[in-house]
């Protein structure tokens, strides 16, 4: 029995992506350049500024389509509960009150307009969450090396420095890279940074059927709820011209699959227990690309054809 590996909400499914999408950023013209901490499960957090105070950390979760902030945090500042929402986790959904974000400051950025649903602070493991309404039309860059994450305007960034370069396609403000293969099989691949570990569909189960030794699991999710997992070793993944060896893989029928239309074919959330292999992932929402940094001269690092 292996054990619990939690993982974040990927949806507010009752409030639509461009309602909190929509949110205003004061941005600065600059990249900004904000300092990670990272938390039991090795997922990354930054500091946060809510109504000018704080700091509070946040995690980084590219898999979240709506900011989170804890019950407690909201409670301490006060916030006042302005409806409710249905908020689907990996292991289902559940309706939970949710707050407006007038002002959450991150770096030297500052959104206002976001709609957030308030989840209690031990299933998230941390303040809050910063999703991908606070993130859109920006590039991220995920600094695993350095300890830092880049956020800055996509005019501002370049492809130099990077050694792979995807293209992805949009759904429901998630970028999907459909060029990929695990053992052979086509998937597509979300790049989910609030999960440590990676979520295969059953329908990749189905397909890769001869998936060696299965050990038996259970996920959490930040709704406090469970889902049982099956959990294997896939020889590679391939994405583009990318290699990932020995990729540790829990399979369920989570919700967020069919949510992003992705029950149907293979399909993976791919958390930090693969990313951290590289030294940099950037993730460019405007020009919808993935952008993956990695040293050729370190051991047991991905390997691919330089761009």
């Amino acid at each position: 029995m292996a054990g619990l590996i939690p993982s974040l909400a990927l949806a507010l499914s009752s409030v639509p992506f461009a309602a909190s999408g929509s949110a205003a950023a004061d941005r600065t013209g600059e990249t900004d350049i904000v300092t990670t901490a990272t938390d039991a499960l090795q997922r990354m957090t930054v500091p946060v500024r809510i109504g000018g105070g704080g700091t509070y950390r946040f995690l980084v979760d590219t898999g979240a389509q709506n900011t989170v902030i804890s019950n407690e945090l909201a409670a301490r500042l006060a916030l006042p509960e302005t409806g409710t929402a249905l908020v689907m986790g990996v292991a289902g959904q559940v309706r939970v009150g949710v707050v407006t974000l007038d002002d959450l400051g991150l770096g030297r950025r500052n959104f206002g307009g976001l709609t957030a649903p308030m989840l209690k602070q031990n299933d998230i493991g941390a303040d809050g969450i910063v999703g991908l309404d606070s993130l859109q039309k920006q590039r991220v860059v995920l600094d695993f090396r350095r300890g830092l994450i880049a956020i800055g305007d996509v005019e501002e960034e370049r492809e130099s420095g990077y050694d792979i370069v995807v293209h992805a396609r949009r759904r429901s403000g998630q970028l999907i890279i459909t060029q990929a293969r695990i053992d052979g099989v086509k998937v597509d691949v979300v790049i989910d940074t609030g999960s440590d570990s990676s979520i295969g569909n059953l329908a990749l189960a189905a397909a890769l059927a001869h998936r060696g030794p299965v050990t038996t699991g259970r996920l959490s999710s930040v709704t406090g709820q469970e889902i049982a997992t099956e959990i294997a070793m896939s020889r590679e993944l391939l994405i583009g011209p990318l290699k990932l060896q020995n990729v540790s893989i829990a399979y369920t029928d989570a919700p967020p699959f069919a949510a992003l239309g992705l029950a149907g074919r293979p399909a993976i959330l791919l958390g930090m227990s693969e990313l951290r292999a590289f030294k940099r992932v950037a993730i460019d929402f405007s020009e919808r690309k993935i952008l993956f940094d990695f040293d050729l001269a370190e051991p047991d690092k991905p390997t691919g054809d330089r761009h």
